[in-house]
């Protein structure tokens, strides 16, 4: 039976009932079918497409097309799934069930959830009227990824702004690499000294982990950026070109208006409702896992991971990839009843993609400590490379399509708890 033929099981009831469709859903559905093909395993997505976001900054930088990061969803589930192509509408954890947005119910020996989290586009006011037109865009959007290119291929002179929000955020390095990517394009083009372009960051620091700053920073003065730390975007006049931010100084708060020719957004993200409003969400409202198995605290049957998960890694397509076959083992386990074995360093890889044809392969865990994959000598993470380039352009997206998704688990062996 193939996920394109039938879309339920019979009986409603599932070994594994997987809650999204994206990198995390499919890439453990793949995991779990590998070491077990017994296991009766569905996934839930109403999604009729699924997208490689990280070749989103790509089709920003005129790298890529659209075309080449989006499969229909039909191609990409895998045949030996159950797939529901409706919207999970809540969690029971302790009857094991979840209810679809279609009034079925489906119940469950253990539940992964991994919906993603939510781009709260809404929350910045006036965004969502302008968001494709009067300069105003983002790569953070699949439909807007191109017209990011279209402005920076027009753009000769004015201002460009970049924004970041507050922590956390999907891909942390992705808000500047979309600026990195524009300003070489403009350096190339020899407009760069005619334009403005400033980093408008919420938070305190260029990047999260200290190692990785000295060779942004000498992409951020090569290109002549200004940063500007404190500062929320707050509301965006798209006709007047007009952008708000909530500036942090010294003397507390204040509001700044800054005229723009080009601005890149990247809005405020939290999870989606179905996990903040529930039993399973943390204070902040994300999935409460533990760091290491990624099991729920406190329901045993749940386990997690992706960019709903309320740990403290880098929310990256990279840590899916490493979180996968964490929860396969350990979900695995649990079933069995053995104690849960494999851990989760808190691996997340991030390519700063500071100019076309390099790349500051970040590659950190918990705590910002350093999990380099290849070794130094054949690539140096803290450093602009071309081989960072190559495995960012070339090798990831095929990694992705060709391994992640199929349960090929290529240099991400679980570590031991």
């Amino acid at each position: 039976m193939s996920a394109n033929e039938s879309v339920a099981s019979p009986s409603g009831r599932h070994d594994v009932l997987i809650i999204g469709g994206g990198a995390g859903g499919i890439a453990l559905a793949a995991s779990l079918h590998k070491r077990r093909t017994e296991l009766d395993i569905a996934i839930i997505d109403p999604a009729d497409h699924h997208d490689y976001q990280p070749g989103q900054t790509m089709v920003g930088g005129g790298v890529f097309q659209a075309s080449q990061i989006r499969r229909p969803m039909r191609d990409v589930m895998p045949e030996f799934v159950h797939w529901y192509p409706q919207a999970a509408e809540a969690i029971d954890p302790e009857a094991r069930r979840v209810t679809l947005d279609d009034g079925r119910a489906l119940d469950y020996r253990a539940l992964v959830v991994a919906p993603g989290l939510v781009l709260d586009w809404g929350a910045i006011e006036g965004l969502e009227a302008t968001l494709g037109e009067n300069g105003v865009t983002s790569n953070y959007r699949y439909d807007l990824a191109p017209y990011t290119w279209s402005l920076v291929e027009s753009l000769s002179s004015g201002r460009a702004l970049f924004t970041q929000p507050p922590m956390p955020i999907k891909c942390a390095g992705a808000p500047q690499k979309a600026m990195y990517l524009a300003c070489d394009a403009w350096r190339r083009r020899g407009v760069l000294d005619n334009i403005d372009v400033s980093f408008h960051n919420a938070g305190g620091a260029l990047f999260g982990v200290a190692d990785y700053v000295p060779a942004l920073q000498e992409y951020v003065s090569r290109y002549g950026i200004d940063l500007c730390f404190q500062q929320t975007l707050k509301a965006v006049d798209g006709p007047s070109r007009k952008a708000v931010f909530r500036v942090q100084g010294e003397a507390g708060e204040e509001d700044v208006e800054v005229a723009f020719d080009m601005l890149h957004v990247v809005p405020p993200q939290r999870a989606p409702e179905l996990v903040s409003r529930s039993v399973l969400a943390n204070d902040a409202g994300w999935l409460d896992l533990d760091d290491s198995t990624l099991q729920h605290r406190h329901y045993p049957s749940v386990f997690g991971l992706g960019d709903v998960s309320g740990t403290a890694n880098a929310k990256t397509a990279a840590a899916v990839r490493k979180q996968a076959p964490v929860v396969a083992e350990n979900l695995l386990a649990w079933l069995d009843d053995r104690p849960l074995a494999a851990a989760y360093l808190g691996y997340g890889a991030c390519p700063l993609t500071v100019e076309r044809g390099r790349v500051v392969l970040a590659e950190f865990g918990y705590g910002g400590q350093l999990q380099p994959t290849l070794p130094t000598w054949l690539i140096e993470g803290t450093r602009a490379t071309r081989l960072g380039w190559t495995l960012k352009a070339h090798v990831m997206p095929r990694l992705y399509w060709d391994a992640m998704l199929k349960g090929r688990e290529w240099l991400v062996e679980p570590a031991s708890r």
